[in-house]
């Protein structure tokens, strides 16, 4: 599977996951995909959205795909959006991603749900203020840049990932990052992640380390990832523990869980309370200083 096809695939999962929520929260709302390069996965998110024409009803959603496709990119999409309800209006605009706020901002996508793909361009600034204006947002970036997270949380996305993806075959790797402010699209996006992977593509972990895609990746690193956070910050809950996962690894929210009943059985760790359930507000203790100074 190339770097291609794991994208597309995940924003696949990632659309099916937004459009839900979008739809129940808002009666508008407004998916834009600009790109860089070849347009090559609007068609199979406008065949997402076709999927969701019942729950559509009464509502507004609006494609925006933002392209130099050529002229052949209306008639390819248009086959597509033949099948559409009409409650979806989608617009073609030329250009390069550069143009997004200007196209946002003509269609009104501010202050409703706004997912938005970036696929291939520089992260510029006034670029990831413009996907940042949805309530809520979300932004789906790729490129070759060696991190995104420090443009993004300027942004103003308070929720940020980033992995880096790596071809088995030793063609270019490319960053994928995602920017939220909700918890569930972060949990889901790692799920899309790991789930639309397969051997080809090895995923590099911010904490260090290539990781092959499996099922159950091995926690090892990530055991030594919330060791390292314990011992900078302090006890902290399980909940907290989830999210820097989330946000500071490759691992989804469930690899920490059971990370951290390696470390429990281990000893490695303390819990608070010492018994029940692992649930979200246990506070884990880390080793103590002096264990910590001969490790």
């Amino acid at each position: 599977m190339s770097i291609d096809a794991v994208l597309g695939g995940l924003l696949v999962r990632q659309l099916d996951h937004w459009l839900p929520g979008a739809l129940h929260r808002s009666r508008r709302a407004t998916l834009a995909l600009a790109y860089a390069g070849d347009p090559g996965t609007a068609e199979a998110a406008l065949r997402v959205v076709a999927g969701f024409a019942d729950r559509l009803r009464g509502r507004r959603l609006t494609v925006l795909v933002l392209a130099d496709g050529g002229p052949e990119l209306p008639a390819r999409l248009g086959v597509v959006e033949a099948g559409l309800p009409g409650d979806v209006a989608v617009h073609v605009v030329p250009g390069d991603p550069g143009r997004l706020p200007v196209v946002l901002k003509a269609a009104g996508a501010a202050g409703a749900p706004l997912l938005t793909l970036v696929d291939g361009a520089a992260p510029e600034p006034a670029l990831l203020a413009a996907t940042a204006t949805g309530r809520p947002a979300e932004v789906l970036l790729t490129t070759t840049a060696t991190t995104l997270r420090p443009a993004l949380t300027a942004a103003g996305f308070p929720l940020v990932t980033e992995v880096e993806l790596v071809p088995a075959d030793g063609t270019p790797a490319r960053l994928v990052a995602f920017g939220t402010g909700l918890d569930k699209s972060l949990e889901a996006f790692k799920e899309a992640l790991w789930a639309t992977a397969d051997a080809t593509v090895g995923y590099l972990d911010p904490a260090g380390g290539l990781l092959d895609v499996e099922a159950d990746p091995p926690t090892g690193p990530l055991r030594d990832a919330l060791l390292a956070e314990l011992t900078r910050h302090g006890p902290r809950t399980v909940t907290e523990l989830r999210r820097h996962t989330l946000t500071a690894t490759a691992y989804r929210a469930g690899d920490a869980g059971r990370a951290l009943t390696d470390l429990l059985d281990a000893g490695a760790v303390t819990r608070d309370p010492e018994h029940g359930r692992l649930g979200g507000d246990v506070l884990i203790i880390g080793p103590a200083p002096a264990a910590r100074s001969t490790a």
